[in-house]
């Protein structure tokens, strides 16, 4: 059976966050809010699943990369192997230093340091953007002469350590922290002090960052996120806010030599009030009622059931037909959408959920088997959503409010 065995490192990065969690919990940390962890998860969601769309088209640039304008045709071997990991470290650290640096750059890195929580489900914080910035850097790789099989095996492990370093429960690892980027480093990476700002940028080996002077070693507990908050759930603002941002800081400029040095500048020479202007434009707000218990379940349980079909959807990619490979990942674009504004309880999310409705009413068209009764029956609910639309979205917010709105 031809199953895609990825599937699974859903559960198992799950079960981890889950026992970091009952650990913190039984230590009485409090290093877990709801509300960012189901955001984290949430980016993380949408990461994995365009991950796995796209997967192929990664290896097939390294291949077509190596094969035309590899400048040498190197063979695995234990001594290669080891250059190519060093080789991928020491690119990652300069993608990873430049992204920070470069406001173009950080458009795509600053959703993952957006939370203010760090544990494991900080580390699920990517977007696809990313991942496409950092094929550009990794390949060079390819261009040296590695194979597209050595370099997508190499990377599928290097990937994985950098989840374990996202926590505050394991401490200082003695010599390790002279050798391997660990916890202590990576808290130092995501905070937001001053003292702690663009150090350790290393995913593996913390090296790099003592070789060109951006190393810096834990001292008291950091404050994590960004230097200016972004107080807000909202899926699409936390990808979207920087790129709008820089959009606004560039306008403000005068002559095209200063817009295009903006676009390259340091993300601290954007007037920090740009933020401001582009929450006014958008309506962006954190709604600062509380959220209850019944409110927390209905989104938990949309996040329960987006892992379980994520993880089926990527053991039997391969058996997919193209109409679910089209609409799954609209449905959980929406459903994540959706969950970040009933945190903030907007009232516009019936908008939404009407949308994933009409992809789940037009999925029934997979088949054309009693399409006469599947138009018939769509035509009905439309006609009903359309006669008593308002009482429905009463009837709806009223539901996941468990309030009249």
């Amino acid at each position: 059976m031809n199953i895609n065995l990825l599937g699974l490192a859903v559960p198992f990065f799950i079960g981890l966050m889950l026992l970091e969690y009952a650990i913190a919990k039984r230590r009485k940390l409090p290093y877990f809010n709801l509300h960012n962890s189901i955001a984290n998860i949430s980016i993380g969601i949408a990461e994995r699943l365009c991950d796995v769309l796209v997967a192929g088209l990664f290896y097939f640039i390294y291949d077509d990369l190596q094969k035309n304008y590899g400048l040498f045709q190197i063979k695995p071997g234990v001594v290669l192997w080891i250059l190519l990991f060093l080789l991928t470290d020491l690119i990652w650290y300069w993608y990873h230093r430049l992204a920070h640096e470069i406001n173009i750059l950080w458009m795509a890195h600053v959703v993952h340091h957006q939370s203010e929580d760090f544990n494991y489900t900080a580390s699920t914080r990517i977007t696809l953007l990313q991942a496409f910035i950092r094929t550009g850097f990794w390949s060079l790789l390819p261009l040296i002469g590695f194979p597209a099989g050595m370099i997508t095996s190499l990377l599928l492990i290097h990937g994985l350590y950098p989840f374990f370093i996202h926590t505050r429960l394991i401490g200082k690892l003695g010599v390790l922290e002279y050798i391997l980027v660990t916890p202590s480093h990576h808290r130092v990476h995501h905070a937001s002090d001053e003292k702690y700002l663009d150090k350790n940028y290393g995913d593996v080996l913390i090296i790099w960052d003592k070789l060109f002077g951006t190393f810096k070693k834990e001292e008291e507990e950091p404050t994590y996120g960004l230097t200016q908050p972004l107080k807000t759930y909202s899926f699409l603002w936390q990808h979207f806010h920087f790129a709008i941002e820089l959009w606004i800081a560039v306008k403000q400029q005068r002559g095209w030599r200063n817009k295009v040095r903006m676009l390259f500048a340091k993300p601290e020479k954007i007037n920090p009030g740009v933020r401001e202007e582009a929450e006014k434009i958008f309506k962006i707000r954190q709604n600062p009622a509380p959220i209850d218990k019944p409110l927390n379940r209905y989104v938990i349980w949309q996040m329960i059931i987006l892992l379980v079909t994520l993880c089926l959807f990527i053991l039997f990619e391969h058996y997919m037909p193209l109409q679910l490979k089209v609409a799954f990942p609209i449905l959980v674009i929406l459903t994540l959408i959706n969950c970040g504004a009933i945190m903030e309880q907007k009232k516009w999310i019936f908008i939404v959920e009407s949308l994933r409705m009409s992809v789940l009413l037009l999925l029934s068209f997979y088949s054309m088997a009693f399409w006469q009764i599947k138009i018939m029956t769509i035509l009905v609910l439309l006609g009903i959503v359309g006669l008593y639309y308002e009482q429905i979205r009463s009837l709806y917010l009223a539901y996941v409010y468990r309030r009249k709105r």
